[in-house]
């Protein structure tokens, strides 16, 4: 990064962002998450420190341990899928994108990664162009 920011700075800019993502450490514990009270996933406050594998179905964790073993090795630098996820009370769903990179350091040592997830449901209904306050 160029520049620095303070940290209320950065702090807005996190929660600012229009994706909620996680971060883990090497060793796969959690770190930390932006978004609190309005993530798509939720966490207890209390999953901080805790392995990551506790904040994912069951359904999905293989996949998941896929991605990090693969990330670790330095096969693997990022991986992005997408589901329907369905919304509460409705008969509609969300499109979410989920997206995993590897947070590495300038020698290429593998720090951890960030689980980053959107709803781009209304994402896949642009067409068109829309310039700048136009």
């Amino acid at each position: 990064m160029i520049g620095e920011l303070d940290k209320n700075t950065l702090d807005a800019l996190l929660e600012a962002i229009p994706v909620e993502f996680s971060v883990v450490d090497k060793n796969d514990k959690v770190l930390a998450w932006n978004k609190h009270e309005t993530r798509i996933f939720k966490r207890p406050k209390g999953a901080v420190g805790r392995d990551v594998r506790d904040c994912h179905p069951k359904g999905s964790l293989n996949k998941v341990e896929t991605i990090l073993a693969e990330m670790k090795a330095g096969k693997r630098d990022n991986a992005r899928f997408w589901i329907d996820l369905p919304i509460k009370d409705k008969d509609k769903t969300q499109k979410i994108m989920i997206e995993y990179y590897a947070l590495r350091d300038a020698a290429g040592n593998y720090l951890g990664c960030l689980e980053a997830s959107q709803n781009i449901t209304e994402i896949q209904k642009i067409t068109g162009q829309k310039r700048l306050l136009g």
